[in-house]
Order: C-alpha cells, then sequence, then structure tokens
C-alpha cells in the first residue's frame, strides 16, 4: 500500500538564527524529513513535548532580551 503523503498548502519564507537552523539540520538528518515537514510536526505537536509554562518562559525571555516587533498597520 502506498504511503500517504500529507499535504503543506501554505508556504512562507522564514528566516531562522544560525543555531535554530542547525537544530532543523541536526533532525533532518535523524529523521529524514525535509524542513518544512520537521517544521509543521514541531508546531502542531508542540504541545505533546513542550510544558507550557517553560514555553512562556522561553518567549518572555527572548522578548526581554530582544524585543518583540511592532504590529503593522
Amino acid at each position: 500500500m502506498a504511503k500517504k503523503r500529507y499535504p503543506l498548502p501554505k508556504r512562507f519564507n522564514a528566516a531562522l538564527s544560525e543555531a535554530a537552523y542547525a537544530k532543523l539540520r541536526a533532525l533532518n538528518d535523524r529523521y529524514g524529513l525535509g524542513n518544512n515537514y520537521l517544521l509543521v510536526i514541531l508546531l502542531e505537536k508542540l504541545d505533546d513535548y513542550a510544558d507550557a509554562e517553560s514555553l512562556h518562559k522561553a518567549f518572555d525571555d527572548f522578548i526581554a532580551e530582544y524585543g518583540a516587533p511592532t504590529k503593522g498597520p
């Protein structure tokens, strides 16, 4: 039986830091999935592996260090 292909209808450009891209490449080496599929899995399954309080702290720490972009019009 043929394997199903997961549809990825949304496309966007994403800029990543060198550290983030290195982790993405490491995941690709381990699992053999493309960057698009890896990002889909990481975001869709976020609640399965990330503690909500730790995630909130990570966002707060990032915003405290770098600020948050202003929202557009």
